[in-house]
């Protein structure tokens, strides 16, 4: 196992690869969705209410800063002030990982956000894989320590390949996961970081026990290439790897558990569009924290504005009142996705 010192410094050079490389890649196949124009939509534009329930939580807008950060002294002010943006904004919010914070607990405060956002809906995180190499009372205490309301498993097999010193061995994980799940006194979600959820693992998923899927699609930030960047290795033609988030919101829409779109979602559009696949919540990240280095927290509220605004014309322009009423909905589907649908309807 590698030590404290490792892990809080790998968290410092994510950050600063996010920051100052360009990691975003392929596509996220929103733009082969179209939602339906409705010439009569029967409602004001003051009608239309954008907040949603999730986990027994009632969000005002259907979004959650995602995970990104935690473990190294940076992402202290990172995380307080986007969980602060967020409670202001009635969202969800995000910490990284929680790895560096259990093998160093001086790193605890990074990932500490409630006295600055005591309303938030707080997501703790820690990978899957952690789940063998400590004690879910362990765990658990993590997850107390930041006083969260529900936590992340993320599941990142193939970044871990790509990355200098990441795990290798994924077996007896889904065990570990329900047994987590089955003891959890709060809602845990399997959520994946860049590489998409197919069929099979959101029904693996669903039997662990977890409440909620992320599906965590490719087109955004792509994970396999921020580690292939720190570590000097070439991704070859594992570049692209992944199910665009589209695709994978279809096919983890069969389980009936809540969905968050995270991979690529950059607009109030391409949220409406995830929403009428199946998500419950979008995830974004990116865009966050460099909105945030580049422009302050000013800048951060200047784009959830757009968000807003942009999320509650696509649901007026559809003639959804709600985000149920879009949710209930059937989009069409371009070439790309239609042929996905097709080729996975026959497996």
């Amino acid at each position: 196992m590698e030590g404290p010192e490792t892990t809080a410094q790998r968290k410092f050079d994510h950050l600063a690869i996010c920051l100052e490389r360009e990691v975003e890649t392929g596509d996220t196949l929103l733009d082969d969705v179209c939602l339906l124009p409705q010439a009569l939509p029967e409602l004001g534009l003051e009608d239309v209410d954008t907040s949603q329930r999730f986990l027994g939580r009632r969000l005002a807008f259907p979004l959650v800063i995602a995970a990104m950060t935690g473990g190294c002294e940076e992402a202290a002010a990172i995380n307080a002030s986007l969980a602060t943006v967020a409670a202001r904004h009635g969202i969800a919010f995000g910490v990284g990982s929680q790895r560096a914070m259990i093998e160093n607990p001086g790193l605890t405060p990074t990932y500490q956000v409630r006295s600055k956002a005591p309303e938030v809906f707080l997501l703790a995180n820690i990978g899957i894989t952690a789940l063998k190499q400590y004690s879910l009372d362990r765990i658990h205490e993590a997850v107390r320590a930041i006083e969260a309301d529900a936590l992340c498993v993320h599941l990142n097999p193939a970044q871990e390949l790509f990355q200098a010193e990441g795990e290798r061995d994924f077996s007896a994980c889904a065990a570990r996961l329900a047994e987590l799940c089955a003891g959890s006194p709060y809602p845990v979600i399997g959520k994946e970081v860049g590489c998409g959820i197919d069929r099979t693992s959101a029904d693996r998923l669903k039997r662990c026990g977890v409440s909620a899927i992320d599906v965590g699609g490719a087109g955004g930030t792509n994970w396999i290439l921020v580690d292939a960047l720190r570590s000097g290795a070439d991704p070859g033609p594992f570049r692209d790897w992944g199910i665009p988030t589209a695709a994978s919101l279809l096919e983890a829409s069969g389980t009936g558990l809540p969905l968050i779109a995270t991979g690529g979602v950059r607009n109030g559009l391409q949220m409406a569009k995830a929403l009428a696949l199946g998500a419950d919540l979008c995830g974004i990240a990116l865009p966050f924290l460099r909105i945030l280095r580049r422009e302050g927290v000013e800048g951060v509220e200047r784009y959830l504005e757009d968000l807003k605004r942009q999320l509650r014309q696509a649901l007026f322009l559809t003639g959804a009142r709600t985000v149920a009423d879009l949710k209930a909905r059937q989009p069409v589907l371009g070439p790309r996705l239609r042929n996905w649908v097709e080729q996975r309807s026959r497996t």
